[in-house]
């Protein structure tokens, strides 16, 4: 290793030691997991990503049902590749399988340091790589990168964002290598790690990299050749990274494309004061960028402007280049190119880890070309004074805010006062490095620790794997019996992928990438949803256990972590239901589309006649008709009531999407519950006991929101004409189902005409064909897959490709092969290039005679 070379290792271990200590001191501040009560599962992190590892965790040890390319556990069958490529694509989630199944939490919290930790080395190298400098400087600036604002505020319970934190100073690096015109091959292969492990974000730091290889190439001022050069170099292996990711890239696009759209909102960008007040300590709100690097890092990028040892255009440069990208965050065309031109459903600044970065960087070329002097530490006391008064004005600043940020910044201006004044390894110097690198660690703990403290108060939270988890789980397993029939993990759920993590199949799934076929069949039977549809919760509905071959439910107590009584976390029991198989014949299918009712909804897709929906009557508080059937408002507020008639001893369901509240059938003590709010959540379909021998049936609300009722919000289910309907099902049903991760295979009885129904949405990428016949598209019958039949049916096959992929591995073939060429001719074309050197004959001796 070269002399030079030799502080970037140091750097590197010190950011990566630093940052471990700084991130798990502010869980230890926060009581937070594993070091105290406090959960860490917030919002996405308890609902998508601690599932999906856990379901990684069983593929890796053969124990889940499906593979690579379907989930047949959520959604009643759901691609997997795209929710591969979108939540497991990063190398550390492999790490999870050394990890007890039962220690799933854990996994992930430990993959979470160690992307934080990965993220503060990178970037501790590049600073070294960019310009020379103090090696513990680099490593401390490492820190306040990859504990940025953005890391702890957004990114640490959306583990997959930590790998575009990683990505930015790598593809930065790699910026380094094609202005170099040497490391191809490794430049190739971190730019399709990158993509691979999170397109998203990696777009993102793909965007933010490219802008700092423009600056550096105009403030190197080289031959315009030699620039374009450098430019072609780096789109060159740019490009040919992304080829050989495309076969994941691709397949997340499609799978965005079919995916249910959920809410499109429009970009509004926060007002000033918040947004440098999230460049202080221990400041916190969820709609905005999350801007804080440490005061330190801060300082020392206000200082840039005035330090008259950086040459006038360094300072110009990058002073420019930090600025345009922060206003970039704030103007709607730039914010959607960020984003991919399409504006988060969630956090609106997810590329605020890139001004971050950029801010880091700035702060070392400050730091590279000699330390600040007074004057520049002067004069970055003006703007940070601004900064502090316009932001004291925010909401988002806190009482606590204030000694945190005068005590960074005491350290900062001490430390960096004292190292101007020490020589080089004298006990001053040490001191003045304590200081700031204390300041660092104090600092970015407290602010982790904050941020996870408020956290709590915006965000939904569930608990680690534990003694609920476990019984359902066992629960599970003893009851399952896949692909015979279905075991569904229930409709009181624990987490948004209880199938995930529990174990079962079920219509429960929560993705970004939840189908729109999926999402809109559910609805149309009855099924809720939150997460704007993109989080379909089970159907606890004994006709759709018919129609989805659910054959064992799990009914489990409430949650306690949500609130639920002691008393209430009894043990979880299981029903079970003679069910048709999961392919079934139907010889005269009806092709009227879905109406409004989904109980008339659910009998279309049986085939029979089993409700009886009647007219229904809401009456207010005081017993009068609610004209507008609009409960938890005017005289409807504490005990409003629906009505109808139906025939005795039928089960009554209650249907109403919009009501938020409890529901409760007169002359029972069960309670139903009921979620709904305007565009995230919609309540599902709940079965409330059996209708009385009157036949008068009488359903009294508890609303906590406002609610409409629809007109049809009662079906009375006759029981008899179901087990009549699911026995007529399963008798002309498949006599054989296996399932194989991507194919699904029957026997089918008897060849006749008609339509093989199975029951899986009908998302794209399936193909299906019978006896010996080509494979074909799948057809749909009312959101299931259907394949017509003829009199030499008798054996169905189903394959699944998911959209995307042969497009993807197509591209990400010629993108090998032509990093094998380059790779192979480029040296033999670079000796061709080299000049040759002239050849020179030796002159002649001089040969003197002598006489004899």
């Amino acid at each position: 290793m070269k002399p030079a070379d030799r502080p970037r290792p140091a750097a590197a271990l010190l950011a990566a030691a630093l940052a471990i200590t700084a991130f798990c001191g502010g869980d230890v501040l926060a009581r937070g997991y594993p070091f105290g009560p406090r959960t860490r599962s917030v919002n996405d992190l308890g609902n998508q990503y601690v599932p999906f590892h856990a379901h990684l965790w069983d593929l890796l040890h053969g124990h889940a049902d499906g593979g690579l390319l379907v989930n047949w556990q959520s959604g009643d069958g759901s691609s997997f590749l795209p929710d591969l490529g979108t939540y497991l694509g990063s190398p550390f989630a492999l790490l999870v399988a050394v990890f007890p199944r039962d220690r799933i939490d854990l996994a992930v919290y430990v993959v979470t340091v160690l992307k934080i930790a990965s993220a503060a080395a990178a970037m501790a190298w590049l600073l070294l790589t960019l310009r020379p400098g103090r090696w513990w400087a680099a490593g401390l600036l490492g820190v306040s990168y990859a504990l940025c604002g953005w890391t702890v505020a957004d990114a640490d319970y959306n583990p997959m964002w930590l790998d575009g934190l990683i990505a930015l100073p790598l593809l930065c690096l790699v910026g380094e290598w094609a202005r170099a015109g040497r490391r191809r091959f490794a430049g190739v292969l971190v730019v399709a790690l990158a993509w691979t492990a999170n397109f998203y974000t990696a777009y993102m730091a793909t965007l933010g990299a490219a802008l700092v290889l423009v600056l550096r190439l105009l403030l190197a001022r080289p031959p315009r050749r030699q620039a374009l050069a450098a430019a072609g170099r780096a789109t060159l292996t740019a490009a040919l990274g992304v080829g050989l990711a495309a076969p994941l890239v691709t397949v997340i696009y499609f799978g965005t494309r079919h995916a249910y759209p959920g809410r499109v909102r429009r970009f509004t960008p926060v007002p000033s004061e918040d947004l440098l007040a999230r460049l202080l300590p221990t400041t916190y709100g969820f709609g905005s960028p999350a801007l804080y690097v440490g005061s330190t890092a801060l300082v020392l990028a206000l200082a840039l402007p005035f330090h008259r040892a950086v040459p006038t255009r360094v300072r110009a440069g990058w002073t420019t280049l930090v600025l345009a990208v922060a206003l970039s965050l704030q103007w709607a065309p730039t914010h959607l190119l960020w984003h991919a031109f399409a504006t988060p459903q969630g956090s609106s600044y997810r590329q605020a880890f890139v001004l971050c970065g950029l801010l880091v960087i700035a702060a070392w070329h400050a730091l590279a070309y000699g330390l600040p002097d007074r004057r520049a530490l002067g004069a970055a006391a003006a703007p940070l004074a601004l900064i502090t008064a316009v932001a004291s004005t925010s909401g988002l600043v806190r009482a606590h805010t204030w000694p945190v940020l005068l005590l960074a910044v005491g350290g900062t201006l001490g430390g960096l006062v004292l190292l101007g004044r020490a020589g080089p390894r004298t006990r001053l110097a040490g001191l003045a490095v304590v200081l700031l690198l204390g300041a660092q660690v104090g600092e970015s703990a407290a602010t982790s620790a904050v941020a996870t403290k408020l956290r709590m108060k915006h965000l939904d939270d569930y608990a680690p794997w534990g003694e609920r988890q476990r019984r359902q789980a066992a629960a599970i397993a003893e009851a399952d019996g896949w692909p015979r029939y279905r075991t569904d993990p229930g409709r009181e759920q624990t987490v948004g992928n209880d199938p995930l993590l529990v174990g079962g199949q079920g219509a429960q799934y929560y993705s970004s990438l939840t189908s729109d076929v999926l999402s809109r069949t559910l609805t149309a039977l009855g099924g809720g949803w939150t997460s704007r549809g993109r989080s379909v919760q089970s159907l606890d509905n004994a006709v759709t256990d018919v129609l989805l071959s659910v054959g064992a439910r799990l009914h489990n107590p409430p949650d306690p972590h949500q609130g639920a009584l002691p008393g209430d976390s009894a043990s979880s029991t299981v029903t079970r239901r003679e069910v048709p198989p999961l392919v079934t014949v139907r010889t005269a299918p009806d092709p009227t589309p879905f109406g409004a009712s989904p109980y008339r909804n659910q009998e279309l897709l049986l085939g029979s006649r089993v409700y009886t929906v009647p007219r229904t009557s809401v009456y207010d508080d005081a017993g009068r008709p609610v004209r507008s059937r609009t409960v938890g408002s005017g005289n409807a507020m504490a005990a409003p009531a629906v009505t109808a008639r139906c025939p005795a001893g039928t089960q009554v369901n209650l249907w109403a999407p919009h009501f938020s509240g409890t529901a409760r059938l007169a002359g029972t003590g069960t309670d139903a519950v009921f979620r709904s709010a305007d565009g995230r959540n919609r309540a599902a379909m709940e079965p409330l006991g059996r209708t009385p021998a009157s036949g008068r049936v009488r359903i009294e609300l508890t609303p906590d929101r406002p609610g409409r009722l629809p007109p049809g919000a009662i079906g009375c289910l006759d029981t008899a004409r179901l087990h009549t309907a699911a026995a007529r099902l399963k008798a002309g049903g498949a006599t054989e189902v296996t399932v194989s991760d991507g194919t699904l295979r029957a026997r089918l009885p008897a060849p006749g005409q008609g339509i093989a129904v199975v029951a899986v949405p009908r998302i794209a990428g399936w193909r299906c064909a019978t006896g010996d016949h080509a494979a074909r598209p799948a057809g749909d019958y009312h959101g299931l897959i259907a394949v017509p039949l003829d009199a030499t049916s008798t054996s169905l096959t189903c394959t699944f490709h998911p959209p995307g992929l042969r497009l993807g591995t197509t591209v990400g073939l010629v993108s090998l092969v032509t990093l094998v060429l380059l790779t192979a001719l480029g040296p033999a074309v670079r000796r061709r290039r080299a000049p040759v050197p002239p050849t020179t004959t030796p002159p002649r001796e001089r040969v003197t005679a002598t006489a004899p």
